[in-house]
């Protein structure tokens, strides 16, 4: 990579941002206006400045594209699922960006009714997403949102399947989910905050009316809450929910009175976790009551739903973390998760003979799929490991036959998995705990040192990262690369309380948990500092801008995603999306002590002058979760704080947001220009 080109250099314009009477200087404050023509043009330069000092890699990246897209099935298909009188299925055609969704009648073998053709409603669009189809119990209308923007704004139309027409009223500024009541004509639906998109508030709509004319339902006051709206598996009650960080509390109401009054199954006590799954004369809750970290299984007749009439199912587990239920008419299917590693289990409801599906690997992940249906012995689940592509499975419950319907496949002849290594090790964090990290590999990888390691981690928000299987990633290992995903704390890979001890006060154990796990990589000889890179989008990203203040001299490049880079500005702006959503998590900064902890790892409150890692920090302009000025300003400083020579790119996508672009090919583009800039740094140019 050229070192010659002079970077852009943001404009210094001092901002003094004053609490609890400690002043911060933010001299890049002014990046957080969009509609600023100086500021989309400082952006524009960045990409201008990672466009010129990458020109070398540009053919390289085109060879990554294509050896990525050669390994994918194009014209690919789901697995159909049966519901309701319909096999639905989900299916691309060869050289489209965009997904084709259909069903047909009865049978397999009947003719194919096209629901949606993303591919057509995409035209014109540089950035399209379809999203949250519900079809009515009467299977002639389906609602279907929209989002143009990529700022998870939905517009909710409504399809008539019998003739095709879309119906004119739009309704704007939603989830882009809906919910059928049982009489074909009622939908409820989530609206969303338009400043902070926070889902608030409730309604009911009927088709074929404005929606001017629509009736709001509930409305959730409390803004570090979201709600949400859905209708049971048995089909009895529609369910509103309400949730944050450490609360649920949902009301009930049956499907087939639609007009009626919603009422409550348990008002909201704070700390008390619940979810709730309707079957027979009962609900099984799924709860933390009484202290269950790890959450156990209760239930309770319909119609006297409170706590104190829950009883007990399965118990609390201390090693053993409760993850969710799927209800058949002759089995209940528990999901959960011992010593990292996920387990299904199948209990009939006779009580006779329950037992766990068999799994081998100690890198996988298995988890249940799409079962609508409450009459079948058939459960449908999903596994995957670090080496193994994903495949979906029916198995029979009774016979306990099992059926692989479908192996994803990998196209270009060259892929065979006996030619990966894949393992489970622990590294010892800096208060003793171990931390479990799972590695891929080629087969014949020499512990020399000098092995390039790509070490992967998120660690937030109790999202468990778990071992998969991803054909891009072949175009690493295959150049010599070992994968490894850091199982750090702040995830809740090994259970609840491996969450609660990466959050909030705690939060310090999640960096120092991926900084050790480094360690024991290079201590083990996988690699060296020289060959070690480390990845993390959003929160991971967060994970990378900590870890590069606090122990740069680990890693020769890393790469952070849509970066959550300015802490304590963004908790202290509750105008920005998801803000007071995420006070349980982080901790609120109007409180000092919060304040104080925040702002000791802040990645962009904490640059100093130092030698950096070389660095590719990726963003969108129209993100929602993590906005573009995040990353735009911590780059800024680092440009004027580090005292090394290594190469620090931003690439700011304008035309996206979280997630990076839509269609399914654009997507390996920028997969391609991350691992190119691996590679050049690794001097493999093919």
């Amino acid at each position: 990579m050229s070192q010659n080109i002079v970077p852009p250099m943001a404009k210094v314009k001092d901002t003094i941002l004053e609490k609890h009477g400690d002043k911060r200087n933010d001299p890049y404050y002014w990046l957080n206006d969009r509609e600023n023509p100086e500021v989309i043009d400082y952006l524009t330069k960045e990409n201008q400045y990672y466009d010129e000092v990458t020109a070398h890699t540009k053919e390289f990246q085109k060879d990554l594209f294509e050896e990525m897209k050669s390994r994918i099935k194009e014209d690919d298909e789901s697995v159909p699922y049966f519901y309701n009188g319909y096999y639905y299925m989900t299916r691309f055609e060869k050289g489209q960006d965009y997904p084709i969704y259909s069903r047909k009648k009865g049978s397999l073998d009947a003719k194919e009714e096209i629901i949606f053709n993303c591919n057509e409603m995409a035209k014109g669009h540089s950035y399209f997403s379809l999203s949250g189809l519900s079809v009515s119990e009467d299977n002639k209308w389906v609602s279907f949102g929209v989002d143009l923007v990529s700022r998870r704004q939905y517009t909710i139309q409504i399809k008539n399947l019998e003739t095709n027409e879309i119906l004119p009223e739009k309704i704007l500024n939603t989830s882009g989910g809906a919910t059928w009541a049982s009489d074909n004509k009622t939908i409820f639906y989530v609206k969303n905050d338009i400043k902070t998109l926070r889902s608030d508030k409730i309604y009911r709509h009927t088709i074929n009316t404005p929606s001017t004319d629509d009736v709001l339902i509930y409305e959730e006051k409390d803004d570090t809450f979201n709600t949400f709206v859905y209708k049971e598996k048995s089909k009895k009650y529609l369910v509103i929910g309400s949730s944050s960080t450490l609360t649920n509390e949902y009301q009930i109401l049956e499907s087939d009175n639609p007009t009626g009054k919603f009422r409550y199954f348990q008002k909201r006590v704070r700390g008390l976790e619940y979810s709730i799954s309707h079957f027979g004369d009962s609900f099984y809750i799924v709860t933390n009551k009484d202290k269950a970290t790890n959450f156990k299984l209760m239930k309770t007749n319909e119609n006297n739903t409170l706590q104190e009439n829950w009883t007990e199912v399965i118990p609390h587990r201390k090693e053993t973390l409760l993850e969710g239920i799927d209800i058949f008419k002759d089995y209940l299917v528990v999901e959960e998760r011992t010593n990292g590693l996920h387990k299904i289990q199948i209990r009939p409801w006779n009580g006779v003979g329950a037992y766990y599906l068999p799994f081998e690997s100690e890198t996988y992940t298995a988890y249940t799929t799409t079962n609508p249906d409450f009459d079948t012995d058939i459960l449908r689940y999903g596994y995957q490991s670090l080496t193994t592509p994903s495949s979906v499975i029916d198995f029979n419950m009774k016979t306990k036959e099992k059926k692989v319907l479908k192996e994803q496949e990998v196209l270009g002849g060259k892929f065979d998995k006996n030619n990966y290594t894949e393992e489970r090790v622990w590294a010892t964090a800096k208060d003793g705990t171990k931390i479990p990290i799972s590695l891929v590999y080629r087969k014949g990888m020499k512990k020399d040192g000098t092995n390039p390691v790509l070490q992967y981690a998120y660690g937030s928000y109790g999202y468990s990262m778990d071992a998969y299987f991803s054909t891009t990633r072949l175009s690493l290992l295959d150049r010599g690369f070992i994968y490894a995903i850091a199982h750090i704390r702040g995830g809740e890979d090994l259970g609840r309380e491996w969450y609660e001890n990466g959050k909030l006060l705690t939060k310090m154990n999640t960096f120092t948990d991926f900084v050790d796990c480094s360690k024991y990589l290079i201590k083990e000889k996988y690699t060296s500092p020289k060959h070690l890179y480390a990845e993390g989008g959003s929160a991971g990203g967060l994970l990378m801008g900590v870890v590069i203040n606090i122990a740069p001299e680990l890693y020769n490049g890393v790469i952070a995603q849509v970066p959550f880079v300015d802490v304590v500005t963004t908790m202290l702006d509750d105008t920005i999306p998801l803000t007071t959503g995420e006070y349980d998590e982080w901790g609120n900064p109007n409180d000092k002590i919060y304040y104080d902890y925040m702002k000791s790892y802040s990645p962009y409150d904490n640059v100093k002058a130092q030698d950096y890692p070389n660095m590719l920090v990726t963003t969108g302009l129209h993100d929602s979760q993590v906005q573009y000025w995040e990353p735009a300003k911590w780059v800024a400083k680092l440009r004027t704080k580090k005292t090394d020579k290594n190469i620090l790119l931003l690439n700011t996508n304008m035309d996206a947001g979280h997630g990076g672009a839509s269609g399914r090919f654009e997507a390996l583009k920028e997969t391609a220009k991350e691992f190119s800039f691996l590679l050049d740094l690794e001097g493999i140019d093919k």
